[in-house]
Parts: structure tokens; C-alpha cells; sequence
């Protein structure tokens, strides 16, 4: 399946204690207000953004407490001048708080896709956080495996070392889609710090194309629960 560049899609970093979508996006400053006092979201590479990132200074930690954390939440979601979407992709803290719950009861959400490396212990998380999405009533689209392997750029010798298929297993326990591997690669963690996506910096590279693959089985799986 091969993904529909006409589609706009926007990006909400809802990761209020450690926001990274503005180093991966290249962008900051403070988003400007429109006649209607809503936020405008920043926008690179041509989709549009918005994170707690934005509002806070680099340094400065965000040591709320859940009522606050659920109010942060809600201005990303309600005040935000996001325009016509056909996506709106939610990024979510690991684990199953105030972030997931306040999101949940504030929108719609169309399907949710877990992301965890191999080994025991991060699937233990990833785990939860499926049951988690099912109890709420929120499709679960597929597991994603990030990290899948470790590919040597001078040899080019594969290693798992957080483990092997550890999410595909899960996946088919839990009875979801396995939606893809994302490998542990060089250049895609340089390209991450530089805030140059892969598939923007090196659009022909396998480690491209490996996004390119998990965003169609998550757009598939998406229409599927949609139909």
C-alpha cells in the first residue's frame, strides 16, 4: 500500500514532561495566537506542530501534578487552530497516566499504536499499555518494533540486541497487527538530533523506507477499524 502524500496530517507532542518533538522538527519559539485567541501550530517540512515544548524554556523542567497535567492536555488539544486534517498523530508518553486518560476522555481517538523495543521488560509496559487502550474502548492498531536490530555502518553486521521479534510475539498473544521494525541505525539517531527526519535527509535509505512501511500498515489498519 502505498501512502497518500495529498493527505495533511498534523503532529501533537503530548509528552508534557520530556517534549522532543521540537528537536526532531527543527522548530521553536512560542506559537502565535489567532483572532481567536487560539494557538497556531509551528510548521516544518510541511506539517504542522505543536507541543508543551513550545511554551516552556529548554531547561526548565515540568514538575506538575495530574489536575495540571490534564489542563496542559486539554489547551494542546481545544486551543489549537489546527485547520483540515485527514490525521492527527498523537504522541504519548510511555506508560498508562493522566496523559493517555485525559486524552482519551477529551477526543475521539481513531486507533492507538503501541511502539516498544524487543526485550521483556519494555514489553511488559507495552503490554499494559494495549490493555489499557482496549479497556477505554480504543482500537489498538498494531505493535511497531522499535530498535529491531543493530546495524554496524562500517560492516554492516546485524545485531538484536535488545532481543529478537520480541513485539511480533507479543502481537500475536495479544491477538493485534504487527505493523513493522524500525532498526537501531546510525544514521537515523543523527538525523534525529539534527532535526532532519530520515525520510526527509535520506528519503532512499532502507532506514527511510522502514518508516515508509510502518506508516502504511498503521494507515491500513487504521481504515480497516474504520470500515
Amino acid at each position: 500500500m502505498a501512502i497518500d502524500k495529498s493527505k495533511s496530517v498534523g503532529l501533537l507532542d503530548a509528552d508534557i514532561y520530556g517534549p522532543s518533538v521540537p528537536k526532531l522538527m527543527n522548530l521553536k519559539g512560542n506559537p502565535e495566537l489567532n483572532d481567536d485567541n487560539r494557538m497556531i501550530p509551528l510548521i516544518n517540512y510541511g506539517v504542522p506542530c505543536m507541543s508543551m515544548g513550545f511554551l516552556v524554556q529548554d531547561a526548565s523542567p515540568v514538575v506538575w501534578r495530574g489536575l495540571m497535567v490534564m489542563s496542559a492536555i486539554e489547551r494542546l488539544l481545544r486551543q489549537v487552530e489546527w485547520g483540515s486534517l485527514d490525521y492527527l498523530v498523537v504522541d504519548m508518553p510511555p506508560g498508562t497516566g493522566d496523559v493517555q486518560l485525559s486524552i482519551t476522555q477529551n477526543i475521539l481517538i481513531a486507533g492507538a499504536v503501541i511502539v516498544s523495543t524487543p526485550q521483556d521488560v519494555a514489553l511488559l509496559d507495552a503490554r499494559r499499555g494495549a490493555e489499557m487502550f482496549r479497556k477505554l474502548n480504543v482500537p489498538v492498531l498494531g505493535l511497531v518494533q522499535n530498535m529491531s536490530v543493530f546495524q554496524c555502518p562500517n560492516c554492516h553486521h546485524h545485531t538484536h540486541i535488545f532481543g529478537s521479534n520480541g513485539a511480533k510475539q507479543l502481537a500475536e498473544t495479544i491477538s493485534v497487527k504487527f505493523l513493522g521494525d524500525v532498526p537501531l541505525h546510525l544514521n537515523i539517531r543523527e538525523t534525529s538530533d539534527k532535526g532532519q527526519p530520515i525520510v526527509v535527509s535520506s528519503p532512499d535509505s532502507p532506514e527511510a523506507e522502514a518508516y515508509r512501511k510502518v506508516a502504511s500498515a498503521v494507515i491500513q489498519s487504521l481504515e480497516e477499524h474504520t470500515r
